[in-house]
């Protein structure tokens, strides 16, 4: 619903919303309304006469590492956001209940755009320039696809790696003749017990994230992406593992499979973003 560039008045009946400071008004007057309340009428307001679900307002208002008793705190939320736009359960107005499914605000509303003031620009100006030169892709730079497309090339990703790390732990009796080739014995050793500890924990990881995309958790992106400075580490410690097939494939070859290893780690979280953001996109159309 916020756009930070144009800043919006959303209007409905008596009452206005305006998006950059989310504060809301009757007739003129502040409504106070903040925290969980204003989170979850701006989540409705996103899609006016659309249903938000339940577990999308858990994802939007409380994040997978906050324990609470949702339902209790959700009811709440809903009461205070009522009481704020007197409005009621009974006989709604603004926000309707579907049961056991979420809410749908179906009040008409209109949108107008304010003016800037040219400091907030040159603020907002600052912000995109340093976003762009950012090392690691924004979700608003990135083409939108179909989330089902994105959870797809995601799981083929998790299911390449898998396949290594196996493979890896399978031809440990290649990889220790290998090393010990060209390493004295304690290198040799050393290298080997990095490769099991590693290889071992990437199964765990890739199993919990294929099975994330397969069973379409919600919050995978957000998982991805608190996760990524461990799953990158490990991937780019991976990258150098076709050295271990160097007597079998050449040196060309090696080089071509580490330049794609070093470059999945990327790929993958940018698919997931450009998979949010085709959902997101089919949400509010």
């Amino acid at each position: 619903m916020q756009d930070e560039r144009n800043g919006r008045v959303l209007q409905f009946g008596a009452f206005e919303l305006e998006s950059g400071t989310g504060e809301i008004r009757k007739h003129g007057t502040r409504i106070r309304l903040q925290g969980k309340p204003l989170q979850l009428l701006q989540a409705l307001l996103d899609r006016p006469g659309g249903v938000v679900t339940r577990e999308e307002l858990r994802e939007k208002l409380w994040p997978a590492d906050t324990f609470v008793d949702f339902d209790h705190s959700l009811n709440a939320a809903v009461n205070k956001l009522r009481d704020a736009l007197d409005d009621s359960a009974s006989n709604p107005r603004f926000v309707q209940t579907l049961a056991r499914r979420g809410y749908r605000f179906i009040a008409p509303v209109e949108t107008r755009e304010i003016a800037q003031s040219p400091a907030a620009s040159a603020t907002v100006d600052r912000e995109e320039a340093s976003r762009r030169a950012r090392l690691l892709s924004d979700a608003r730079d990135l083409p939108k696809v179909p989330q089902g497309t994105a959870r797809l090339l995601f799981s083929l990703i998790q299911l390449l790696y898998l396949g290594i790390y196996i493979a890896a732990l399978a031809t440990l009796h290649i990889e220790d003749a290998f090393l010990s080739e060209r390493t004295n014995y304690d290198y040799a050793a050393l290298l080997l017990t990095v490769l099991i500890a590693t290889a071992a924990t990437g199964v765990a990881v890739r199993l919990y994230l294929l099975a994330a995309a397969i069973f379409g958790f919600g919050g995978l992106t957000r998982q991805v992406l608190r996760l990524f400075p461990a799953i990158f580490a490990l991937d780019e410690l991976w990258a150098l593992s076709p050295f271990l097939l160097l007597d079998r494939i050449g040196i060309g070859l090696v080089m071509a499979m580490m330049a794609a290893l070093l470059f999945l780690p990327f790929s993958q979280r940018s698919i997931l973003l450009m998979g949010d953001s085709g959902s997101n996109s089919a949400s509010n159309s």
